[in-house]
């Protein structure tokens, strides 16, 4: 359902950032490009932006990658944070104002977990050796409200994406772990509960809340996010603050394909952007080939598409150097027609098709278009 945002002067948006154990792959690039345009938009029309990331810089896959390369977690955290970086400047993704890891915030994610213990919304299991505490999502009455999932595939996502429904001794099967005890071989920081480290899901919630309060617009992320990841870090918030709903806006962005496949780093069937900068691709030909598809739609990732977007590019920068018999009034009604198509839910391939038309008919002129392009697209066409 889209619904229109209503934010005061400043919007307050947080997307869920990444796992830094591989580089940056074409879905984790079309996510950030669609809350880019977002930002964007806002920005546009005159309003301040408050936008919060995290990193995930402390979790199982993380480890498991640097375990199997014999590398420090640390170093290969540190590495692929930083070319995540330069690949989102190359793609001109606006930066957020706060990029939190989850080490860096981890006095504030366990401070969370203490508090949930003290409410009694949090429970440790019966298991000598490994008292892990987990959330009760009994104390959360509208569980289930941000995904609208069933029980089973509720059950199904969990134990696909992170969770341990079958874990022993949890109250439910659902109920998502918030402090991990220490193990032998892992780091842990120290914490009211004891040695650890934190469960995926509270993390973000107290990076956002911390930083937007009770409330935010929106939360972003991928749609594989939506269950178990954004139903229990709004719970986890919404009981801490008492306050509901955690975003005014769940938005998610759908999935990027390869050979019919979703891109995943399970499925090994990924596309990165920085292999495509490498191989001297032009990466502003890389967004506007993401930005072609709805952000919202399931879509596929080809040489075809990439090979559409280079032609479109060349064509929009020559048309940004040309000067027409009625600039003023013409340029107007293109960028009317492109604010237009971007606030009616990002509808990114309608502005395309507005700015294929603008670039095709030579009597426009280019210059007010193009800074507009590079303003509300990102595009850079200079």
């Amino acid at each position: 359902m889209v619904r229109p945002t209503t934010p005061g002067q400043t919007a307050t948006i947080y997307v869920c950032g990444i796992t830094p154990y591989d580089a940056t792959h074409l879905g984790h690039a079309a996510t950030y490009l669609a809350f880019d345009l977002a930002q964007r938009v806002w920005l546009d029309g005159g309003r301040g932006v408050h936008y919060v990331q995290n990193i995930t810089d402390i979790d199982d896959p993380l480890l498991e990658r640097a375990a199997r390369d014999g590398v420090d977690w640390r170093e290969l955290a540190d590495s692929q944070i930083q070319l995540f970086r330069e690949d989102m400047t190359a793609l001109r993704v606006l930066p957020p104002r706060d990029y939190i890891g989850a080490v860096e915030a981890m006095d504030e994610v366990s401070g969370a977990v203490a508090r949930l213990l003290e409410m009694g919304a949090a429970y440790r299991v019966e298991d000598a050796e490994h008292p892990d505490v987990y959330f009760d999502v009994a104390a959360a009455p509208k569980f289930g409200y941000e995904s609208r999932y069933d029980l089973s595939t509720m059950l199904a996502l969990a134990a696909e994406r992170g969770g341990d429904p079958e874990r022993p001794g949890k109250r439910n099967a659902l109920d998502p772990l918030l402090w991990r005890m220490r193990r032998e071989g892992e780091p842990s920081w120290e914490s009211p509960m004891g040695p650890g480290r934190p469960g995926w899901h509270i993390e973000c919630s107290a990076i956002a809340g911390n930083r937007l309060g009770p409330t935010m617009d929106v939360q972003g992320g991928g749609s594989d996010l939506i269950f178990p990841h954004h139903e229990c870090s709004a719970a986890h918030s919404e009981v801490l603050t008492g306050v509901v709903p955690f975003a005014r806006h769940y938005t998610h962005a759908a999935m990027i394909a390869l050979d019919g496949e979703k891109m995943s780093k399970s499925r090994g069937n990924l596309v990165f952007v920085s292999r495509l900068r490498r191989d001297g691709v032009d990466p502003m030909a890389v967004r506007l080939a993401l930005l072609s598809g709805h952000y919202r739609q399931d879509r596929e990732w080809t040489d075809d598409l990439l090979d559409r977007a280079v032609h479109r590019l060349v064509a929009w920068r020559a048309a940004a150097g040309r000067e027409g018999a009625d600039a003023d009034s013409a340029s107007e009604r293109v960028l009317g027609e492109v604010r237009s198509a971007l606030t009616d839910d990002l509808d990114t391939p309608t502005a395309i098709e507005v700015l294929d038309r603008w670039a095709a008919d030579g009597s426009l002129a280019g210059g007010v278009v193009a800074n507009a392009v590079d303003a509300l697209l990102g595009i850079s066409l200079r």
